[in-house]
């Protein structure tokens, strides 16, 4: 007679729970998705009107692999669900002085881009990148494999020499301030942290391995929009005959003698589970979704004080009558004081009065996605979490901030061209999501504090209680957070003994 197959609940069809439910059907559990809203995708999703359409959150792909190896695991082709393309120039940055310059994987174009405010940058950024590619490889032994709980658990995974190899004692600021020693040069490297949503000024130096993430492996978009990730997965399930209920929010996770039992739904239902994996944040989950007169409440305080929530932000979706041809796809218009930039965010708890505001414009590439002679733009400017919020901000005012800007580095005419608008603020992002404080990242990583490590993904108080996402290993963004749900999955079938294999 055939054993019962372990039952695994996912709290939250994210990218983290969607890629955590697809690898644990993979390992053979019984496997069960709530989303309590009407779509699945998380923050990253897609909203239209007007003929435009937008996707919300996530609009640039880096390490296409996780989703090739995810779908693996299930014996599937990514290309049969979804079409990734390269995307090239991967970036346009624009400076308060005037200056331009494109980002390209193009290495020789990157050079003579970089000769425009530095003429003998070519050896340094060699050598820059070859730092940074060696920082990934060494990622790739242990960082990419495995969920880690912290510095004791990555200590055992490499040698002594490795680990001074990642120059634990510097920030990624500090590189790239020994590399180029250029203020525009600077400011472009440094803001590839914020794929991670967090401070170059606090981060660990090892994260300067995105420059090659970038620069070396490609920078990716989904035709159709990058939602058609959450699209595939969504397929997936359904041929993997994983039962997946959206519009239902979880009122709580039934927990037993210190064990995760199941959950109860919104409608008082009562779903047993033999585990739970939790897609919202750890934080909100211990506040929200568990007893409050339990260990919970003080764990979520202690957690809290070691992992902050990374940036959020505001968030336009403009679509414009025209078009603007000095962008391309994926376009940066940079603060003037970087360092003054991040100083008011990270450490006064206030919108930048000058902030690096990002535009993604979609229909440059997938003219679909707009009526033809018009745009499609994807504003996000960071700014400070909830829990960081030194002051209320009107956010009104912080968009006429944001289009000044805009225009006043170019896009001359935006205001008057918009004839679709649709904005998130923190308070959205922490309403539709449960992100801790509306961060978009999960958690920022901090030289200081977490050692740029995550929260574990294995409940340390309630056994059978997992999460996964961006407040876990390995962090925020697309494929992170995919990776974090293939890892939660394994780690889960490390430790329970009692799964059937199919």
């Amino acid at each position: 007679m055939e054993r019962k197959k372990t039952k695994a609940i996912v709290i939250g069809g994210g990218l983290g729970g969607l890629s955590a439910a697809i690898s644990l059907k993979g390992k053979g559990y019984d496997v069960e998705l709530f989303e309590k809203n009407e779509n699945l995708g998380g923050k990253l999703n897609r909203r239209s009107g007007k003929g435009f359409t937008f996707d919300t959150g996530p609009s640039i792909l880096t390490m296409p692999w996780v989703l090739d190896q995810l779908f693996e695991r299930v014996h599937r082709r990514v290309e049969d669900y979804m079409t990734i393309e390269r995307i090239e120039p991967q970036w346009r940055t624009f400076f308060e002085d005037g200056t331009s310059l494109d980002v390209t994987g193009d290495l020789p174009d990157m050079i003579q881009e970089m000769g425009k405010v530095a003429p003998d940058a070519g050896a340094s950024f060699s050598q820059f990148l070859s730092y940074s590619e060696s920082m990934y490889q060494l990622c790739m032994k242990s960082f990419y494999k495995t969920s880690i709980s912290g510095l004791n658990e990555f200590r055992k995974l490499h040698q002594f020499k490795e680990l001074m190899a990642m120059d634990p004692f510097h920030t990624v600021a500090d590189h790239t301030k020994k590399y180029f020693d250029n203020p525009h040069l600077e400011q472009l490297f440094n803001f590839f942290v914020m794929y991670v949503g967090s401070n170059p000024y606090q981060s660990p130096a090892i994260l300067n391995q995105l420059i090659y993430v970038q620069l070396g492996l490609g920078i990716h978009y989904v035709k159709g929009g990058m939602y058609g990730i959450a699209e595939g997965m969504e397929k997936l399930l359904a041929e993997l005959r994983v039962p997946v209920t959206t519009n239902m929010p979880i009122a709580h996770i039934h927990v037993d003698n210190g064990e995760a039992k199941g959950v109860v739904t919104a409608d008082g239902s009562f779903h047993q589970a033999d585990l739970v994996v939790s897609n919202l944040e750890a934080i909100p989950a211990y506040q929200t979704l568990l007893p409050q007169k339990g260990p919970a409440k003080k764990e979520a305080k202690k957690l809290s004080k070691t992992y902050e929530p990374t940036v959020s932000g505001l968030v336009l979706l403009l679509g414009t009558d025209r078009t603007f041809d000095m962008t391309t796809h994926h376009n940066f218009f940079f603060s003037e004081d970087q360092e003054k930039e991040f100083r008011q965010i990270y450490d006064e708890g206030i919108p930048a009065e000058d902030p690096t505001v990002y535009i993604g414009i979609s229909s440059k590439s997938d003219p679909g996605q707009a009526p033809e002679g018009k745009e499609n733009l994807f504003v996000l400017t960071h700014v400070p979490p909830k829990t960081l919020q030194k002051v209320e901000t009107d956010w009104d005012e912080y968009r006429e901030v944001v289009l000044d800007k805009l225009e006043r580095m170019g896009m001359t005419g935006l205001r008057d061209s918009i004839e679709f608008e649709y904005r998130f603020t923190p308070d959205d992002l922490e309403e539709l999501y449960g992100a801790n404080g509306g961060s978009i990242y999960g958690i920022a990583s901090n030289k200081a504090t977490n050692g740029g490590f995550k929260i574990p993904a294995k409940s340390k108080i309630y056994d059978r209680l997992y999460f996964t996402g961006g407040s876990t290993h390995p962090g925020g963004g697309v494929p992170m957070v995919t990776l974090s749900g293939q890892l939660t999955a394994d780690l889960i079938s490390e430790q329970l003994t009692d799964t059937v294999k199919k």
